[in-house]
């Protein structure tokens, strides 16, 4: 059994020893923290490898994101598209559009993704093909309305992950709204008979969704 003394360090490894991002993710994670209001939404290193991973594993075409934010998991996720994959990502704030498509421009997989500016849950109402997954990492009081709107949507077999499912231990006493509504889902996901999941503790919690 390990200490948790060791927790941080054993982080720490983890990413040291997970494969760096190509030069434009890091670009775009370097300028985000050094010039962006609200940096630390940013989707780091080791969230976007193992959202490329996923997306790889589950060999997605059609992905739905929830919070593009400036674009660092989105870009993530294209790598791992095959050339006809598609990401339709949402987002309300246009100092992150602007930030996101400008390097969704420079990729070479920025032709895989199409930023719907304004509120997610219009744009999933507008959705009609089934999705092979979806991200959710926008704002935490709408995660549950997110959830259930995307079920439906989502193909047998599918994958939806969500960030941030510890919203920084809150969901253990929850008092916020945030944390009651992010627990509430975890507790949610857990009693569904129509999926399986693993909450894994990894940097905020990551809870990885399939539906059956």
């Amino acid at each position: 059994m390990l200490s948790i003394k060791y927790f941080k360090e054993l982080f720490s490894y983890a990413a040291k020893h997970t494969k760096n991002a190509p030069y434009l993710l890091q670009e775009l994670a370097f300028i985000t923290k050094n010039t962006m209001f609200g940096s630390v939404m940013l989707s780091d290193h080791y969230i976007g490898r193992l959202l490329k991973l996923l997306v790889a594993i589950s060999a997605a075409k059609k992905i739905l994101e929830i919070g593009t934010y400036t674009g660092y998991a989105t870009l993530s996720m294209a790598e791992a598209l095959p050339i006809d994959g598609h990401i339709i990502t949402c987002e309300i704030d246009p100092t992150a559009i602007k930030m996101a498509n400008k390097f969704f421009n420079l990729s070479p997989h920025g032709h895989k993704i199409t930023l719907m500016p304004g509120p997610a849950l219009d744009t999933i109402k507008t959705i009609e093909h089934p999705l092979d997954l979806v991200f959710i990492d926008a704002d935490k009081a709408n995660y549950k309305n997110y959830y259930e709107q995307v079920l439906p949507k989502l193909k047998s077999g599918g994958l939806i992950i969500i960030d941030n499912a510890f919203w920084g231990g809150e969901v253990l006493n929850a008092i916020s709204t945030q944390a009651k509504t992010i627990d509430q889902l975890n507790k949610q996901i857990f009693n569904c008979n129509q999926v399986e999941n693993i909450l894994l503790n990894i940097r905020d919690g990551v809870n990885i969704v399939r539906k059956k």
